[in-house]
């Protein structure tokens, strides 16, 4: 099922990509490829690309390492590194695309952090938004990948470095950099690959800095489309991210595994302390700043020229009809999403991680999550766009649930098999012995214990449902629009107001989502205690 189902929902649009990009008068031919790679344009906005996600996953990988260090080698204040791990992972709960429009009215020349300084400090449209929203944008994930791998790091080693006589210097590069160079190096092209796809970003702040997926947009979706030529943009879009893919397995020999994990006391060091610490607040403060204007500018009067509080702007916003109705079609579509999804990941997982089927099955899973990693989503969303429009699913919530579910598959497919092999590889054959089968083993016994990685792996699909901008905008109508679609009409209109707005919406929604998830677990274990309590009483008695 698992085989089939990416069979006709992955396998099959891709190829109808790669056709139509061939597509000529007379037939199949590279026509079409030659005249995209010998226009001026598209050579400009794929060098643009290459530039601007280069130098932003530099930066934001050399920020998310200070931070992570911050965390995990200093003894700052267990408050601050709590705020730092929050302030990092925050901008995931939002729509790119709301960075852009963040960064207009926070550092623009009407901006809130103009008018709170006094000056605007750079250009905000072209290369300079484009930096300050990628970086912002990637933060989460070069920051959770770092700092996941920094809690694998013997610390046991930095003493013996320290008896041995080294110098700081060699010291922090062999026991904190060399372990970390794969991580580091895997942050970097992470980053760099959600750069170079990302449509969000670009769509409010690019400014006559064209880069290849505007340009894709444009081909797709401009005043005169060309279908052939967009699907020449989306084939061209898949080749650093295959690249991307390659020089990860390559890296992946230079992580350090240790076989053993030594908690030792961090050396006590108030001016590295006060570096960091002040650094890496200094980083979130500016991260946080960006999106303080989303909580003014629905709540005031006018911006900028009368900023008095006022509630009636958002209560006239609210309360239109068509934004409430986007907003439950948000909803509906990321619950379906995370439920579909959900679903799908645990049910390959289980193919993988705790079945005995063919080799060959299971390295086609694995194969599957390794391609979908490395689409993007404005491609998928064409993929789909050429493959099912026509058919009984176009334009409906089907066809955004399933490209939702497709998109991002890959990582809550690798934390559920992760979370699976971990497990107590004798169960079943326990459970055989018993007289119970598969199924029910896996029902009574691996699903309870696989309980807090679901409900991980249903948060994750949601809030990337509720975001998620690149995969449908070409998928969604007027009938199944959503947020992010919404958003995207809106700045047409300039009404930025509606825009912030639903970037509330979505942030409350997908906090309030995040917070029930992370209570469920204790709930369920309080009931279980009590529920052994009462039957501990009734034994008494």
């Amino acid at each position: 099922m698992i085989l089939l189902l990416f069979a006709a929902f992955l396998g099959y649009p891709l190829i109808r990509v790669a056709l139509k990009s061939l597509e000529v008068q007379d037939g199949l031919g590279l026509a079409n490829y030659l005249e995209m790679w010998q226009s001026r344009g598209f050579l400009n906005s794929l060098g643009n690309s290459f530039l601007i996600a280069g130098i932003s996953a530099f930066v934001t990988t050399l920020l998310a390492f200070f931070m992570a260090y911050t965390v995990n080698q200093t003894n700052v204040s267990p408050l601050i590194k709590k705020m730092i791990s929050l302030a990092a992972t925050l901008p995931m709960l939002l729509p790119t695309i709301t960075y852009g429009f963040a960064i207009i009215y926070s550092f623009g020349k009407q901006g809130l952090i103009t008018k709170i300084l006094g000056r605007q400090f750079f250009e905000i449209y072209g290369f300079n938004g484009l930096l300050t929203g990628y970086v912002i944008y990637t933060m989460p994930v070069a920051f959770l990948l770092i700092n996941n791998t920094f809690r694998y790091i013997d610390k046991k080693f930095i003493v013996v470095s320290r008896i041995m006589g080294d110098r700081p210097g060699k010291t922090f590069w062999i026991t904190i950099v060399r372990p970390l160079l794969g991580t580091l190096a895997a942050a970097f092209i992470q980053t760099f690959f959600l750069s170079f796809t990302d449509y969000g970003i670009p769509a409010a702040v690019g400014g006559e800095f064209h880069v290849v997926a505007t340009t894709l947009y444009n081909e797709m979706l401009g005043a005169i489309p060309n279908f052939q030529n967009g699907a020449v943009v989306a084939v061209s879009m898949l080749a650093p991210s295959v690249v991307s893919i390659l020089i990860l397995n390559y890296l992946e020999r230079y992580n350090i595994r240790y076989t053993k994990i030594s908690e030792v006391e961090i050396k006590k060091n108030r001016l590295r302390d006060f570096v960091f610490g002040t650094g890496s607040l200094a980083v979130c403060g500016a991260i946080l700043s960006v999106f303080a204007v989303i909580f003014v500018i629905p709540f005031v009067k006018g911006w900028p020229y009368d900023i008095a509080f006022s509630l009636s702007k958002l209560t006239e916003i609210m309360n239109g009809s068509n934004l409430t109705m986007v907003y439950k079609n948000s909803i509906a579509v990321a619950s379906l999403t995370a439920c579909l999804g959900t679903v799908v990941a645990y049910g390959a997982a289980l193919v993988t991680g705790r079945s005995s089927m063919p080799d060959w099955v299971k390295s086609a899973v694995d194969g599957i999550a390794l391609t979908t990693n490395t689409i993007p989503g404005m491609v998928l969303g064409i993929a789909f766009l050429f493959a099912f429009s026509g058919s009984s699913i176009h334009n409906t919530f089907l066809i955004l649930i399933l490209c939702n579910v497709i998109h991002f598959f890959s990582t809550p497919y690798l934390m559920m098999k992760g979370s699976l092999e971990k497990m107590n590889s004798s169960w079943e054959m326990t459970a055989m012995l018993m007289g119970d089968n598969w199924f029910k083993t896996i029902v009574r016994v691996v699903t309870p214990n696989a309980g807090p990685t679901i409900l991980e792996v249903f948060g994750y699909y949601f809030i990337n449902g509720m975001v998620t901008i690149s995969a449908v905008i070409f998928i969604a109508g007027a009938r199944t629009m959503v947020i992010t679609t919404k958003i995207k009409e809106l700045q047409h209109f300039a009404k930025f107001d509606e825009i912030f707005a639903l970037s509330l919406l979505i942030l409350a929604t997908n906090l309030a989502v995040k917070g029930i998830l992370k209570v469920l677990p204790r709930l369920v274990e309080i009931k279980k205690v009590s529920k052994k309590a009462v039957m501990a009483a009734d034994g008494g008695n």
